[in-house]
């Protein structure tokens, strides 16, 4: 359909520096951001019941490779998929500061003691679900077929 059935200006998908495909990769990557915290809330908050139930297995669920592994995937994730411009626009601010909130108690999580890092962790985790669903919808917005 060309930009002037649907109502769209012509400029305004020039200015779009992405292609259409990439559109649905970024939105692969938010779901993927959204279900990874996801999991790692599940994990924080399952974690003591695991210990609870079974010592040997929560002593390696629990070792912090595992919140590292977090951290590290969840940083470039979340850089790429809400950086990324959408039709020339610049992300939200809100947006973009509940995504670098989470990374940041995501690393708070892993400096502080035990008893703050689920808290940190959790939280951090919401923020960059938060995050991923605010650009999940700025997307959607913007490109209807692609999500």
């Amino acid at each position: 359909m060309s930009a002037l059935n649907t109502g769209e200006s012509l400029t305004a998908d020039r200015k779009d520096p992405s292609p259409q495909v990439t559109q649905a990769r970024l939105g692969l990557l938010d779901g993927s951001a959204i279900s990874l915290s996801g999991l790692c809330i599940a994990h924080c908050l399952a974690l003591p019941l695991v210990a609870a139930i079974a010592p040997m297995a929560a002593a390696g669920l629990g070792a912090e490779w595992v919140h590292l592994i977090f951290v590290l995937l969840a940083a470039p994730i979340g850089a790429v998929a809400l950086l990324w411009p959408v039709r020339g626009q610049r992300p939200p601010t809100v947006m973009l500061a509940a995504g670098a909130l989470g990374v940041s108690l995501l690393v708070v999580g892993l400096l502080v003691e035990p008893q703050w890092e689920t808290a940190a962790t959790v939280a951090g985790g919401f923020g960059l679900a938060t995050a991923h669903i605010l650009n999940w919808h700025r997307r959607a917005r913007s490109h209807p077929q692609h999500l």
